[in-house]
């Protein structure tokens, strides 16, 4: 049987031999509820028991709820005092402030059972007092309210310094309402509320609430309990805020000592990279090996940036007074040559930076421009000097096959190996000047695609031409690339370089440059009728070769490949037929000549219509799902029509 459910008559007894007050001793120990006090009175009224008999009861049961009232309120008061001695021991022990606050919180919902708690602080920088901790609540802007001094109930208890009570806060006049206030108290919903200061000695640092959604009054011994939570609220910030100050002084001290200990190395530091500069400089290292030996002497890490990459408020704070500027926990030196900038070092994680190590860091942006400065111009003239050969080859001048050689030789390309010719367009970006800066990183990534990969590139007609190896070597293996592949590659490396969309189209392997340089011209009018196709037919950003355009490639390519085409197309079939002696090739030109009808072909060729059907489904293995497609299916006819004319003997 539950304790809350009434005590029963097989329970209570006979009535009227049974001591009056038995059966109220038993609900006592049974910790019955109140309502079920007044089952024993109705049981005997309902067994038609003397009136002196149901006057001995009703007394009974009036001392008992007198004494079951005082046990609850001794339980009641033994559990706030538990409450508060645990929250005592949660102060004493104080690690993170947070959670106890809201243990302070959660403790004063439970025991005084309302539907939310919640602790505001004052803000002494702005004169208000704003939303700390929560419990029970479920509306963000109730979440996030702040309140003025002497507005709402909070406002009111953090003016005046007395705990305040209302049981029906909306329609309560004492406190001054603001639309703010009431609209988050609406959406938490609401109607009863308590407040109580958080007190440090005579100073108010805020309020401690409970409330209810409903009509309710709060007994003067619930206030004394919220007041007793609030104190040690006030004393549990008290003691964090001590302990903060605390650690600040503690820190700072070990700051100052690091100061001092640290102030002798710095004039060594800064001989160190100087000396370490200097000797960069010298042998030619690189952008990034100045950083690292920046990081080594500053004991930090220290990295070179684009421009796009680095903070810009930072970078043209920087660029404009010629320092190095702190951004947050980093310093960001600009690395600029002439008013251009040319991207930034920037040493991260070391907001505390040392005046001479300041300056150790400018100096190293400088040096990293005279080295980019210098990388540029050389690569300026490598792109010069590459471009100048593609030109010569694409000309189709006659030239000396040895100094086309030599001087392929030096640019780490090799004329007799077998190419790709590759033209690169953009699409028009219709502002002339935006079209001309991107064609100009266009040259720039190509040139860099080019040396990258032992190739040459130069700007022509609007576009630029690469000029790349059609076999790559990596693990000590050759690896052919195919055009069509080699086009889409690039077509998605130049397009990521410059996020602008880029279109390519390529030309078949050519061999013999240096010796026929026709041939690279021809190449390079293949390509451009490859480009020209992709965007005729929507295609622009992607990468082709003749062979993609399928039978269309034989118009675009200057070679009239007709066996490739032949062979990508139907070759498949071709060598089923010829390694197993099957006659799948004659079978599907029987199935074109029939209409594509099963039926007409097996006349046709005299054989069952389900072998028919099994010599069409090897097809479809061998070909692809899609080859009957309209599209796949004329570029099938059209090649068995040039095998048979290839060899007229299959018929």
């Amino acid at each position: 049987m539950s304790r809350h459910q009434p005590h029963s008559a097989a329970a209570s007894g006979p009535v009227t031999t049974e001591d009056p007050q038995a059966p109220f001793l038993e609900l006592l120990a049974r910790g019955a509820s109140a309502d079920a006090y007044e089952q024993p009175v109705l049981l005997a009224r309902a067994e038609g028991a003397n009136p002196e008999r149901i006057a001995a009861l009703e007394a009974a049961k009036t001392l008992a709820l007198r004494v079951r009232a005082e046990m609850e309120g001794r339980r009641r008061r033994e559990a706030e005092l538990s409450a508060l001695f645990e929250t005592a021991h949660d102060l004493a022990g104080l690690r993170d402030l947070d959670a106890v606050l809201q243990a302070i919180v959660q403790r004063a919902r439970s025991l005084l059972g309302t539907d939310v708690a919640y602790l505001t602080l004052n803000d002494p920088v702005r004169g208000d007092t704003y939303m700390r901790v929560t419990e029970g609540s479920v509306a963000a802007r109730f979440q996030q309210l702040r309140l003025g001094m002497g507005e709402g109930l909070g406002g009111l208890v953090a003016q005046t310094a007395r705990p305040y009570v209302t049981d029906d806060y909306g329609h309560d006049v004492r406190f001054q309402h603001t639309r703010s206030i009431d609209a988050g108290v609406g959406d938490e919903g609401l109607v009863a509320i308590l407040g109580v200061p958080l007190m440090l000695g005579a100073q108010v640092i805020g309020v401690l609430f409970a409330s209810d959604r409903r009509a309710r009054v709060f007994e003067r011994e619930e206030i004394a309990l919220l007041g007793s939570f609030a104190a040690l609220a006030a004393a549990a910030i008290d003691t964090a805020n001590l302990l903060t100050e605390t650690r600040q002084a503690l820190n700072e001290l070990e700051r100052a000592n690091e100061i001092i200990r640290d102030r002798s190395g710095v004039i060594e530091r800064a001989s160190d990279v100087h000396d370490r500069l200097a000797e960069l400089v010298l042998r030619g290292g690189g952008v990034h090996d100045v950083a690292a030996a920046v990081s080594q002497v500053l004991d930090s890490t220290v990295e070179f940036t684009e421009p796009e990459e680095a903070p810009g408020h930072a970078l043209e704070a920087s660029r404009a007074d010629g320092h190095a500027v702190r951004h947050r926990d980093d310093w960001v030196a600009a690395v600029a040559a002439g008013g251009e900038l040319l991207g930034a070092l920037v040493l991260r994680g070391h907001p505390g930076l040392d005046p001479v190590d300041q300056r150790t860091l400018e100096r190293a942006a400088m040096v990293t421009s005279l080295l980019l400065l210098a990388r540029r111009s050389a690569a300026e003239a490598e792109q010069r000097v590459r471009g100048e050969l593609l030109d010569d080859l694409l000309d189709g001048r006659d030239r000396d096959p040895r100094l086309l050689r030599e001087r392929a030789e030096r640019l780490h390309a090799d004329l007799d190996a077998t190419h790709v010719v590759l033209a690169a367009r953009l699409e028009s970006t219709g502002d002339a000047e935006q079209e001309a800066a991107a064609r100009r990183r266009l040259w720039s990534a190509a040139n860099h695609l080019a040396a990258t990969r032992h190739g040459l590139a130069a700007a022509r007609d609007g576009g630029t031409v690469l000029l790349l190896p059609a076999h790559t070597t990596a693990a000590s293996e050759l690896h052919t690339t195919a055009a069509s592949e080699l086009a889409s590659h690039v077509a998605g490396r130049l397009s990521e370089a410059i996020h602008e969309s880029v279109t390519v189209g390529a030309s078949a392997p050519v061999a013999g440059l240096a010796g026929w340089t026709e041939r690279a011209a021809a190449a390079y009018v293949e390509a451009q009728r490859c480009l020209d196709a992709l965007r005729l037919l929507g295609r622009s950003g992607q990468g082709a070769a003749a062979e993609d355009f399928g039978f269309l490639g034989l118009l675009l390519a200057d070679s009239r490949d007709v066996g490739g085409f032949v062979a990508r197309t139907v070759g498949e079939v071709i060598t089923y037929d010829e390694r197993r002696g099957t006659d799948l090739l004659r079978t599907l030109d029987a199935y074109f000549a029939s209409g594509m009808s099963p039926a007409r072909t097996k006349d046709a060729l005299h054989v069952h219509v389900n072998t028919v059907a099994q010599r069409l489904e090897r097809v479809g293995r061998l070909l692809g799902e899609d080859w009957q497609t309209p599209e796949r299916a004329l570029e099938i006819q059209l090649a068995l029509r040039l095998h048979r004319l290839a060899a007229p003997d299959i018929a």
